[in-house]
């Protein structure tokens, strides 16, 4: 699409522009304007200290937050989804967590000039996280390792283009012994839900999603049972193939990469093949190259050309 912006790199499906989203977003929303079937970013996380890939602090980033609603809302298509990966923060030099990202979520949803609404909100753990915060964690021990990050699923509609038959978990054991045995003790349980007699019988090919992310296992004696779709590698990987490519070139690969596994399912999940996707914080486009292969649209815009150039990386 002919855009008023520098585009780094293209494929036949997608392109990454540089430049900062607010500007590439508004001089293009002419072009742009409600071609979205799914926007799906991790923006920098509300800290309360800078980091090296950019973050602004406190009400300021509430505030930019927040004003990012209405942008987003005009790119959606009427039965479009957004969904934002975020994390926690704390006060400074305090062991108390802040309140910020849910004022920046209350704020974004509720603008009033954008019309969202939450449709649900997903947990990401990844038990391979550092111990943050670390002087309350891992110097004063007196707080929890923060291990998870929030994912908000929003949209314009009520009921935005989804479809969970797409992102079925692998049946337990359990269930698969069931189907076999054709039999299970129906009736009524102590939660007051009445099981019919024939009810777990059919072979759906697998069970509904949870809005649970384990991005690595959590207990070594169990099966993790992601959707079928989710790639199976986790954030904090060090042997994948971009991860070898950074190293090959003596690169420091972007600390705060979304999961491709998250992504991939988020992609099957609310988009069909041939949808139009966008990453307006690219970072080094995890999301483009999932949705490359996934055979989706995508555009994505990062600011940095050094992790626009790790973009390639995963290309090659």
């Amino acid at each position: 699409m002919p855009l008023v912006a520098e585009t780094y790199f293209s494929t036949d499906l997608g392109q990454l522009i540089i430049g900062k989203t607010e500007e590439v977003l508004s001089n293009n929303i002419d072009v742009l304007k409600g071609k979205f079937d799914l926007i799906i970013t991790s923006p920098p996380f509300p800290l309360n200290a800078k980091k090296k890939y950019g973050n602004l602090t406190g009400d300021k980033y509430k505030d930019w937050f927040t004003s990012l609603a209405p942008l987003f809302s005009d790119l959606l298509s009427p039965t479009g989804s957004l969904v934002i990966e975020i994390g926690n923060s704390w006060e400074p030099d305090r062991p108390v967590q802040s309140l910020l990202h849910l004022e920046s979520l209350l704020g974004f949803v509720k603008n009033s000039d954008a019309d969202l609404r939450l449709i649900q909100e997903f947990i990401c753990y990844n038990p391979s996280r550092l111990p943050s915060p670390a002087q309350w964690v891992t110097v004063n021990r007196i707080r929890t390792v923060d291990s998870y990050t929030h994912v908000w699923w929003m949209a314009k509609s009520d009921y935005p283009k989804a479809d969970n038959s797409k992102v079925l978990r692998p049946y337990s054991k359990s269930m698969l012994q069931l189907l076999k045995k054709q039999k299970y003790n129906a009736g009524k349980r102590p939660s007051e839900h009445n099981i019919s007699a024939n009810g777990f019988f059919k072979n759906h090919g697998g069970s509904i999603a949870h809005n649970l992310f384990e991005v690595e296992q959590i207990e070594h004696n169990r099966e993790v049972r992601l959707p079928h779709n989710v790639l199976s590698f986790s954030n904090t990987s060090s042997n994948d193939v971009f991860s070898q490519k950074c190293r090959e070139e003596g690169i420091v690969p972007h600390p705060a990469r979304m999961s491709g596994g998250l992504i991939s399912f988020f992609v099957d999940f609310l988009t069909n093949k041939g949808d139009l996707i966008l990453d307006p914080f690219a970072g080094s486009n995890t999301t483009g190259y999932i949705a490359e292969m996934m055979n989706r649209r995508w555009f994505s815009i990062e600011i940095s050309e050094d992790y626009a150039y790790q973009s390639t990386l995963r290309f090659k």
